[in-house]
């Protein structure tokens, strides 16, 4: 029975990616675990550090073991008999080899050799997962800054109305975050998919004089480099996945609560797509409740606080510390699968939603042109200088909010402003495509960048 929200039937596929869960499922972790036991022996055979027929037989039982039920429950027993997290594991494979052979299980080697080699090679798969994931967040968002480069619109600052922009502009803004996302995931790959075989204190020193080679031929087997040095009490790499998570779900969050806001119904210039059958509200019939931007927020809390965990690692005591290190037993998988559907749920949001062009431009022009202020005040100060300038547009602005009219009208009353700007040069001023800036430019020169890797 499911204990936690992540591994409920009903409600899991809200929290946890359910792409990325196999990875993390139990009988699949024996399996690799097992696996990481059976090239173990297979490279201390052929180097000679244990005998080649030890090696063979257990390559075979690793290999052939059946994880079910079954097996499970054995390991299990072996863990509670002997208070050891992977004795179990051990004696299990032992007891299927001959009893020569099953004295070189895991010779020389630490339960945290196969455990963080496990998880090097897991997160690897997951690097690639979030890679083709975030791809498809850029190549939407990309599509609709394109598609709405010159769609007018008001930029806000501080919850308030300000200056014009475009969608396209806040769009490409979105892409610009996720493209260094996607940068910052390559740069970590020759950092992450490293395995770990280095004893108990990390010096090799039951792998002989050859060490050094039996460690980079174990990880080549498993598809992964060989360290620069041990990193049983460094964790630094850990910490950066999660720091790196909480990065993609921040940009997630920010998207998702933009969407969130501009789909209020006083302002209705984005909204969620809504699939048939999907409901609102139970209570209130007539809802479409912005769901993913939403969730996208609490996902987002969550992995932030899980990520903070993984930092406490960073401090570990002399050359190995269960305290620290075990932690990530709990923490890498559940963070993983948070931010996979976090980053799930961005790239279906930003294939999805939709953009009303006309709203955005109602409410551009609900101010009556006060959101030009800064354009008239430009225009103003290359006349009178900038405090003048300022210090006019602003009893402008106040006499238009108090009496009701536009900026434009209460420029014309104003006898200082009048006086220095024609009439033909401030109705020309008060056209809001004209004041969009370097908009277009920006979300083109982005859009034509090389993408990354």
């Amino acid at each position: 029975m499911a204990t936690t929200i992540l591994d409920s039937i009903v409600y899991g596929g809200l929290w946890a990616s359910e792409t990325l869960a196999p990875l993390f499922e139990e009988v699949e972790r024996t399996r690799g675990w097992l696996e990481i036991l059976a090239v173990l022996a297979e490279v201390q055979g052929d180097h000679g550090l244990i005998p080649s027929s030890a090696a063979r037989c257990i390559v075979r039982a690793c290999r052939e073991i059946a994880v079910d039920g079954a097996f499970l429950d054995e390991l299990r027993r072996g863990r509670e008999q002997s208070g050891h997290s992977t004795a179990g594991l051990l004696r299990a494979v032992a007891s299927r080899c001959p009893a020569e052979a099953g004295e070189w299980v895991h010779y020389g080697a630490t339960v945290q050799d196969v455990t963080d080699t496990w998880l090097m090679r897991t997160l690897a798969a997951a690097r690639k997962f979030f890679a083709a994931k975030l791809a498809e967040v850029d190549a939407s968002l990309s599509r609709k800054a394109a598609q709405h480069r010159d769609t007018l619109m008001v930029g806000r600052t501080h919850g308030q109305q300000g200056c014009p922009i475009t969608f396209g502009f806040k769009a490409a803004g979105w892409v610009a975050e996720v493209r260094r996302h996607r940068a910052r995931l390559h740069e970590l790959q020759p950092r992450l998919e490293v395995g770990q075989l280095a004893g108990g204190v990390g010096s090799l020193s039951a792998l002989g004089p050859r060490g050094l080679e039996v460690q980079a031929d174990f990880c080549a087997r498993l598809g992964l480099a060989a360290p620069p040095f041990t990193w049983t009490a460094s964790r630094d790499v850990l910490a950066e996945w999660g720091s790196l998570l909480t990065l993609f779900c921040g940009t997630a969050d920010r998207i998702g609560h933009e969407i969130y806001n501009l789909q209020r119904s006083e302002i209705g210039e984005l909204c969620e797509a809504s699939a048939a059958g999907v409901i609102g509200s139970i209570t209130m019939p007539h809802k479409r409740n912005p769901e993913s931007g939403e969730h996208l927020g609490t996902l987002s809390r969550v992995v932030r606080h899980q990520a903070a965990c993984l930092t406490e690692g960073l401090v570990h005591e002399h050359e190995r510390d269960g305290r620290s290190w075990k932690v990530e037993w709990h923490v890498v998988p559940e963070l993983t699968l948070l931010a996979g559907r976090a980053v799930e749920l961005l790239a279906s949001l930003a294939e999805s939603f939709t953009v009303d062009a006309a709203r955005m431009l109602a409410n551009l022009e609900a101010t009556g042109g006060l959101v030009l202020s800064e354009a008239l005040m430009l225009l103003l100060a290359a006349r009178t200088g900038r405090e003048t300038a300022h210090r006019l547009v602003s009893e402008a602005s106040q006499a238009a909010r108090e009496g009701g009219t536009s900026l434009e009208q209460a420029a014309r009353a104003n006898a200082e402003i009048s006086a220095r700007i024609p009439d033909a040069e401030l109705r020309e001023l008060f056209d809001y495509g004209r004041h969009t800036g370097l908009c277009g430019a920006l979300v083109d020169r982005l859009l034509t960048a090389k993408e990354p890797a």
